[in-house]
């Protein structure tokens, strides 16, 4: 992406900012000073764990909504989700006074399921893949002439994320190294093209679990591939990739490097978080958290943001880590 795309998208989130400002919540840019003693670097955490819903996706999803021509918004939405961007949606569409269906893999967590009807959203199970429930969702939104809110592969969606990047840098300009989970990408591509814009020697770190690390695959492939995903604790960034991505290529540009972690590393980064911040995280934050802990010993002297993109962790989970 060049300088110029990175200031349009930029440009992009701070309109994004302003829509969805009566929506979302600002969240804290906090200085951890455990993990800033684990690495000898100054380690700040972005808890979007904070945000309403539990976490980033709330920024995506209601700035797509919010964006909707009356006739859209009155025809209703569809969309996929893993958990979170489903809530995300819900809350959003309950908001703004829309309606609509959301498919979760059949193996989405009781937790987050619960909390996409908490906010009224209308849930239906389909796949054990997220890509393959991203496909079926799309197919029930044309045939039924609904909006297809994509939780990754949207312009807006992407706009949405980037607005966590403004927040980031009216606090901090001068970061040296941002790390984020990456699931299908948008989080990634929104604030980093943001961050990017003002400080483009900043370097990104796009963070995967071992089990499903699709885009780092597909980033060292050239092309984005259809392959299987393992059990894993970060379920938020599980599964395939849509063939037409938009994501794809902005990840290849604005990643500088992919780090994969174990689910035994996800978990002991999840543990450290809880004991020492006291606040809870999901698999997806801790996979972040592991990266960054896992190349502690090249970050001495930098200012570091581990970016804690959500909370929804389930009792279930809990048990097995702690």
């Amino acid at each position: 992406m060049s300088e110029f795309d990175c200031r349009r998208a930029a440009a992009a989130a701070r309109e994004a900012s302003v829509r969805i400002a009566g929506l979302v919540r600002e969240t804290p840019l906090d200085y951890s000073y455990r993990f800033s003693a684990d690495t000898g670097a100054e380690v700040y955490l972005k808890l979007e764990n904070l945000q309403h819903t539990g976490s980033f996706k709330l920024r995506g999803a209601a700035n797509r909504l919010a964006t909707l021509s009356p006739e859209q918004k009155k025809a209703g939405c569809a969309t996929a989700s893993s958990g979170n961007h489903g809530a995300a949606v819900a809350y959003a569409m309950a908001k703004l006074g829309i309606h609509g269906v959301i498919f979760v893999p059949e193996q989405t967590s009781t937790a987050k399921v619960e909390a996409i009807r908490s906010y009224g959203g209308d849930v239906r199970f389909f796949g054990t893949d997220g890509l393959d429930t991203e496909l079926h969702a799309r197919d029930f939104a044309d045939e039924h002439a609904m909006f297809y809110v994509s939780p990754y592969n949207d312009p807006e969606v992407i706009a949405g994320q980037g607005t966590c990047g403004i927040e980031i840098a009216a606090l901090m300009p001068e970061v040296d190294a941002l790390y984020v989970a990456v699931g299908g990408g948008g989080l990634v591509s929104g604030v980093a093209s943001v961050l990017r814009s003002g400080n483009p020697a900043i370097r990104i770190v796009g963070c995967q679990p071992a089990a499903s690390a699709v885009m780092a695959h597909s980033v060292e492939a050239g092309r984005i591939l259809d392959e299987s995903s393992r059990p894993t604790l970060s379920d938020g960034t599980a599964g395939g990739i849509e063939q037409d991505a938009i994501t794809f290529g902005l990840c290849r540009t604005l990643v500088d490097e992919f780090v994969l972690v174990s689910e035994t590393e996800i978990a002991a980064a999840m543990c450290r978080f809880i004991d020492f911040e006291h606040q809870l995280i999901e698999g997806a934050a801790g996979v972040a958290l592991a990266a960054m802990l896992k190349q502690k010993d090249a970050l001495a002297g930098q200012r570091v943001v581990v970016l804690i993109c959500g909370g929804n962790v389930g009792r279930d989970t809990l048990k097995r880590i702690l």
